[in-house]
């Protein structure tokens, strides 16, 4: 449940980001394409019912991406407490899952 509330959370953060930091034309096209492009992400190799089978590695990559963007994404909206809280959170709960997946 934590790691679904997480991934809502990383691609809301993105798309605050989109429309929030950037001017007129392009946070209209980065606040609807960055989350776009996450969800994307985690659809083809990392959720559950991933369209695409890859080995953890991968996975991981994919993770910190996604969840790395968002964090960024904080920082430079100018949150960096925020960012840091959502940065340890999503680091715990991805070595767990990822221990988890390993066992």
């Amino acid at each position: 449940m934590l790691r679904f509330v997480l991934e809502l959370f990383a691609i809301v953060s993105l798309g605050l980001w989109g429309f929030l930091a950037w001017p007129l034309p392009w946070n209209i096209l980065i606040g609807i394409g960055a989350p776009v492009i996450a969800i994307l992400l985690w659809a083809l190799f990392r959720s559950p019912k991933a369209v695409l089978h890859v080995d953890a590695f991968v996975k991981a990559i994919v993770e910190v991406v996604v969840m790395g963007s968002a964090a960024f994404a904080w920082w430079d909206l100018g949150q960096p407490v925020v960012a840091i809280v959502f940065a340890v959170v999503a680091t715990v709960s991805g070595v767990v899952n990822g221990r988890r997946e390993f066992a």
